[in-house]
């Protein structure tokens, strides 16, 4: 089973919520690790209640925040979107998805990133069947 990295700077939002969708809707393909160049003491608050409310996944009993040696090496590297600069991995990425930073914005806002977040993981998923 192919290992997908979602790789962010701080690895506290957006590439935990992609970890959490992608074991929610993908385990059946692929294994989801996320995991950044700095960590948080803890997973975004308002991702957690978010995630809670929308999908039931509690990312607090599964994920915390990761730095990129504390996983797997990937078959597949997805950063989330830097905008100032990615983190180095050591190997390209694979996809840059792009994604603003919704920290600190509206709850309508959070939904909107996990939604494209969503349609992402799907579309990951189906191409990755469609190769294997």
């Amino acid at each position: 089973m192919k290992k997908v990295a979602f790789i962010c700077v701080h690895n506290s939002c957006r590439s935990q919520i992609a970890e959490a969708l992608g074991k929610h809707l993908a385990g059946d393909v692929f294994e989801s690790y996320s995991a950044g160049t700095e960590t948080k003491p803890r997973i975004n608050q308002d991702a957690v209640r978010l995630m809670k409310e929308i999908y039931e996944i509690d990312m607090e009993k599964t994920q915390f925040s990761k730095l990129l040696s504390d996983i797997p090496t990937p078959d597949i590297a997805i950063s989330m979107g830097c905008n100032v600069g990615c983190p180095f991995i050591n190997r390209k990425f694979d996809d840059n998805w792009g994604l603003d930073d919704p920290t600190g914005k509206s709850d309508d806002e959070f939904k909107k990133v996990i939604k494209t977040i969503e349609t992402y993981i799907l579309k990951l998923k189906d191409e990755i069947k469609t190769k294997n």
